[in-house]
């Protein structure tokens, strides 16, 4: 396995990899469920407590 093979390779399929992850994140960002959490926590910096 020469340096061009493993540089294909990590170029093609990290690609794939860093897409999955991204899509991920965007879904668990923006899950329903989490919506009151988020929300508390971008109200965070204005309560008094």
């Amino acid at each position: 396995m020469t340096h061009t093979d493993v540089s294909h390779f990590a170029q093609s399929w990290g690609l794939v990899y860093l897409f999955v992850l991204f899509a991920g994140v965007v879904a668990y960002a923006m899950w329903p469920s989490n919506r009151k959490k988020f929300d508390r926590a971008a109200r965070m910096p204005l309560d008094d407590e």
